[in-house]
């Protein structure tokens, strides 16, 4: 009498958590170099049915969020692995971008999801350094080498150069936007979707951003069946930022917690 065994499906589950470029000594953000061996990894195990990944980010980075994007395709490609993406609490901008990586995305009800835009923000100190009486001295080789510095009257030919550059990545944004999700969009539904506004898992569905709603596991388990055994990709936290609780360290720790926050903010988180 012979047994014959049910072949357990396998899928790789890759989870990108932060803002996206926003890494260093004390920041857990997202970048490429940091991201690369470990989606190499998940798309390497060959009896992987899929390639999940979770993504929290309220974006960041262009170029980063580029550089995962089409990495993250190139594999998919490669492989032959169909890559299903889960919005966690946010996936904006440049988190939104790595979720068009996704033949498939799934939202929570009250994800955040969209921005579909880019924005650059600065302070302008020109009055206050004049009321406590600092002189500003800027020497350059190249006229317009101290464009939009913080401490100089802003000029209307860096303003518009600056929107311009903005226009430029506002299109390659759309242009994957467009790519991925394709006829799924909603366009005649009213709302501009590529003005820079975000809204609720439940509305990005309504809108073609997402497929559906839903979390990582209940949808995997739908997909692949109740035994199917998800294998976990992520990146692990370096020596150092273990050792953050350190007094020494505080200060630093907390100017990039503020900054962090302020981009997270954005969204309400």
């Amino acid at each position: 009498m012979f047994s014959f065994f049910k072949k357990k499906k396998i899928i790789s589950h890759i989870k990108l958590s932060g803002v996206i470029g926003n890494v260093g000594k004390f920041k857990q953000g997202i970048d490429f170099s940091g991201q690369e061996e470990i989606i190499k990894k998940a798309f390497s195990i060959k009896k992987s049915q899929a390639v999940a990944i979770s993504i929290n980010s309220p974006g960041g980075s262009p170029v980063q969020s580029h550089l995962i994007y089409r990495f993250i395709r190139e594999q998919a490609k490669k492989n032959k692995k169909k890559v299903i993406v889960f919005a966690e609490d946010v996936a904006a901008s440049g988190g939104y971008l790595i979720a068009c990586s996704g033949d498939e995305i799934y939202a929570n009800p009250s994800s955040i999801v969209g921005s579909i835009g880019v924005i650059y923000s600065s302070f302008g100190f020109k009055d206050l350094i004049q009321k406590i009486g600092v002189q500003r001295r800027v020497y350059t080789a190249g006229k317009n080498k101290s464009t939009l510095d913080p401490f100089l009257e802003e000029k209307e030919e860096d303003i518009n150069r600056l929107k311009n550059i903005q226009l430029e990545l506002h299109e390659e944004f759309i242009k994957v936007v467009e790519e991925s999700r394709g006829s799924k969009l909603k366009k005649d539904s009213g709302v501009e979707l590529y003005s820079g506004e975000f809204w609720s898992g439940k509305k990005a569905k309504e809108l073609g951003l997402v497929d559906g709603l839903g979390n990582s596991d209940q949808i995997l388990r739908e997909k692949f069946g109740e035994d199917v055994e998800i294998k976990k990709f992520e990146k692990s936290k370096g020596w150092l930022a273990k050792k953050l609780s350190s007094s020494e360290y505080q200060t630093e720790k907390l100017i990039n917690i503020l900054e962090e926050r302020s981009i997270w903010q954005r969204y309400g988180f």
